[in-house]
């Protein structure tokens, strides 16, 4: 687990990352896929949740609609391999028995190819623009290019541009001249390709690295300038707590919606929108706002009907519950909101497999610690 229980390194657009273990043999997958066809049959909401995010034909099935699903064998096996970010079991398979997934130990320059995209990869972490646009002149499409990465859910299949905000990190630092960088990028094509767009804004939105070179900022609202969609940073930067970049995102024209009012903690906003707010509105507010120091609308949400006892919904560290999300925050009085609004404290995350209070112990969150385990 890392030092945050696996929550802050969360950074793609939905999913949980999970690595394969060093010690992985297909023994043991074919068992874990024998562990979750069972669960899900037994009704178990982690079952469910897993399922709901790596197999496609479930993306967004209610709990309450899972028993009546036909799951089989092969689903579970899917369900397993999209979750170590593989596209299939046949794929997963291969990759354990030859043991390609120890690529996932090298970095992700060291994970390219030699030739033209990692040459201009090079260009831009060093600066160099002079160089790089006469590369990528002489190289037309090489913007909409795509590397090719298996393994762990998050920046997969990236496009030049979404190296730029260093999220994950390759680096101390961005060059001083990253905006310069972005624009011959974006002049290159890449303004054309709106997924690209969008994902490198949400990069930048959660990327704590941008923040610290002072780059976040501007790069967002360059990114808008340029035809990004201000809302499909949102709910990364809330969800890591980049507030500035939230702020910045709505001046660029993001809604502010229940989920960004609660996180940020507009309580008079929040009022008016609790009121008529759909359930899958009310729960990214409560599993977004239960990262925040913001006990008072947490407990708002939970009277709304918010559920505490749900797994937060994808893009919200949906291997976790609100409670877990708490804790691993640090947030004491939020803590006990959820607590006194009903969440159990004996759900376990899927990850690790551990209550909120194993999380506060793991973490050394000793107030966290005392307090649950008086309301044991």
């Amino acid at each position: 687990m890392a030092n945050d229980a696996g929550a802050a390194d969360e950074r793609e657009s939905s999913m949980p990352t999970k690595w394969l273990p060093d010690s992985a043999n297909l023994d043991h997958l074919k068992n874990q896929t024998k562990v979750l066809l069972r669960d899900f049959r037994a009704g178990q909401m982690g079952a469910f949740q897993r399922v709901r995010e790596f197999h496609p034909r479930f993306s967004g099935v209610p709990d309450a609609d899972m028993p009546a699903r036909r799951f089989v064998l092969s689903d579970a096996q899917l369900s397993i391999a999209r979750e170590y970010g593989y596209s299939s079991w046949p794929r997963l398979k291969v990759v354990v028995s030859e043991k390609q997934y120890e690529t996932l130990r090298l970095s992700q320059r060291d994970r390219l190819p030699d030739g033209p995209f990692k040459q201009a990869l090079t260009l831009m972490d060093s600066g160099d623009e002079q160089r790089l646009a006469h590369h990528l002149a002489r190289n037309p499409g090489l913007v909409h290019e795509r590397a090719i990465f298996e393994g762990g859910n998050y920046f997969l299949n990236p496009t030049l541009l979404e190296f730029l905000p260093q999220n994950p990190t390759r680096q101390d630092s961005l060059p001083a001249n990253a905006l310069v960088i972005a624009e011959i990028l974006l002049e290159a094509g890449a303004k054309d390709n709106h997924e690209t767009l969008n994902e490198t804004l949400l990069l930048t939105a959660s990327g704590s690295l941008c923040r610290e070179c002072g780059i976040q900022t501007p790069l967002l609202k360059l990114l808008c300038s340029y035809g990004a969609d201000p809302a499909a940073g949102m709910q990364s930067a809330l969800g890591h707590c980049e507030f500035e970049a939230a702020r910045t995102l709505i001046e660029c024209g993001a809604p502010l919606d229940l989920p960004t009012a609660a996180t940020l903690g507009e309580r008079e906003i929040v009022e008016r929108l609790v009121k008529d707010a759909h359930q899958d509105s009310l729960q990214m507010a409560l599993s977004l706002a239960a990262n925040t120091n913001l006990a008072e609308i947490v407990a708002r949400l939970i009277s709304a009907g918010a559920d505490p006892n749900r797994y937060n919904p994808p893009g919200g560290h949906s291997h976790c519950t609100p409670l877990h999300s708490a804790v691993a925050s640090n947030q004491f009085a939020t803590v006990v909101a959820l607590a006194e609004g009903g969440a159990n404290l004996s759900m376990e995350d899927i990850h690790h497999q551990m209550t909120p209070l194993g999380w506060a112990k793991y973490l050394k969150h000793e107030r966290i610690v005392d307090f649950l385990k008086s309301q044991s």
